[in-house]
């Protein structure tokens, strides 16, 4: 049966002005799908990068951003239930390639998993896209083990913490780079890092900061990076990477346009200065660079069930802090993420 729902949808990629708040038709859940109630949805910046044509992975023409989602099933495709014994009533949390900004959709069984007892839905719309990117970045890739020291750009960020959550999980000792003193001072009290080991990004003596946190912290350097900045701070990074350091790539916030389009005079310069590594002389250094886009998970589907599976005992308690705005101010949210001045996750409520 078709139903209508209402939908945040973007014309074409290449401008934020584009975003219109629409009512328009769903129809029936297909084969190995389910149809959700949407309740809460996740805001990343690759939804931004997606609306403004900087993605790769973004469709062409006219789309629904969103990577997550949680909200209830309402409903299943042929044989969806039997398959996977979901039930109509289910809280769940679905990954989305694209589409969550919207009040219903049919999501792939294979995309579904339960929402943790006791949380909100607003918590497990915030959960799957920051965990994913941390565990893919930092066990996947990273291999951090007990005793490692770990570079963490953009801590304060929803991958961020759930990275310094997976770092405590592990045994392996943070170094957190962050934008603004409010963030460095959260850090501190917030979540109990040391004040030395918070560094402050930008400006001159960048390296120098980093040599004192490495210093407070017991260590000679990193064992990995984790990184979705790129920009100024990638080379005192890299160059502080011990032999067999692994320095983990997986965004370039730095290239983030401030308006509701595209700086191409701004990228075009950004383009021409980014970090440009010799392999020969990796070879002698024995470092490693690797670099992955989350979205290529999601079309991994026999993978997805084993990796979240993986994290699970690794991610105790819901995304903290949390900020929740109305559905309708879909807008405004992805211009506050854009600014850089949020900590944690933001999330829609479609209730509000």
């Amino acid at each position: 049966m078709t139903r209508a729902r209402h939908a945040w949808r973007i014309s074409r990629a290449g401008s934020l002005r584009r975003l219109r708040y629409v009512e328009e038709p769903i129809p029936p859940p297909g084969p190995g799908e389910a149809r959700l109630r949407v309740d809460a949805i996740g805001v990343n910046f690759a939804d931004i990068f997606a609306c403004l044509g900087l993605y790769s992975a973004t469709p062409g023409g006219s789309f629904v951003p969103g990577l997550e989602c949680a909200g209830v099933i309402e409903g299943f495709g042929p044989g969806g239930a039997a398959e996977r014994s979901w039930r109509v009533g289910d809280r769940v949390i679905a990954l989305t390639r694209f589409g969550a900004y919207a009040t219903a959709l049919n999501a792939s069984l294979d995309h579904l998993l339960a929402v943790p007892e006791g949380w909100t839905t607003q918590q497990a719309a915030a959960y799957p896209v920051q965990a994913l990117t941390a565990w893919y970045g930092l066990v996947q890739l990273g291999a951090v083990s007990a005793g490692d020291t770990v570079l963490i750009q953009s801590a304060a960020g929803g991958v961020g913490l759930r990275a310094l959550e997976l770092i405590a999980a592990l045994g392996a000792r943070p170094v957190a780079v962050v934008g603004t003193e409010q963030k460095r001072r959260f850090l501190a009290l917030e979540r109990g890092l040391a004040a030395e080991s918070v560094v402050l990004r930008g400006g001159r003596g960048f390296g120098e900061r980093l040599d004192r946190a490495l210093e407070s912290v017991g260590s000679d350097g990193f064992d990995c990076v984790l990184d979705a900045v790129l920009g100024p701070g990638f080379q005192p990074g890299f160059e502080r990477l011990r032999p067999e350091g692994r320095y983990v790539l997986y965004g370039a916030a730095d290239f983030m346009s401030r308006g509701a389009r595209p700086a191409y005079a701004r990228l075009g310069w950004r383009w021409l200065r980014r970090p440009r590594l010799d392999p020969l002389a990796m070879i002698s250094m024995n470092r490693s660079l690797m670099a992955f886009n989350l979205i290529w998970l999601w079309e991994q589907a026999e993978r997805l069930p084993g990796a979240l599976r993986a994290m699970e005992p690794l991610f105790r308690r819901p995304s903290d802090p949390l900020l929740a705005l109305p559905f309708s101010a879909a807008a405004d949210a992805l211009r506050l993420l854009q600014q850089g001045d949020t900590v944690g996750k933001l999330v829609l409520d479609t209730a509000r």
